[in-house]
């Protein structure tokens, strides 16, 4: 159990910065105007990985999906970054 849940704290805070920041750049204006709306809806979304990190079967499973899903979507703002979809 305190794998899964490590795995929800740790890698769930970057995966729900990662979430919440493609949101924030992906919606029309710019990022400045979406930051209150992120910074209220992080602290929900980040306790909702966190209880979904518990649902895995395994601790190294937990850790593995969401460091993943965390690797990537910081990946794709960066992406977005270096390209030049957003500022």
């Amino acid at each position: 159990m305190w794998a899964r849940l490590s795995a929800g704290i740790v890698a769930g805070f970057f995966l729900a910065a990662a979430l919440l920041g493609l949101v924030s750049w992906l919606l029309p204006g710019t990022w400045e105007a979406t930051i209150m709306v992120g910074l209220l809806a992080f602290f929900p979304l980040w306790i909702g990985i966190v209880c979904a990190a518990l649902r895995f079967s395994s601790g190294r499973r937990a850790w593995l999906c969401l460091g993943i899903a965390a690797v990537a979507g910081l990946s794709l703002l960066r992406l977005l970054q270096t390209s030049g979809w957003v500022g």
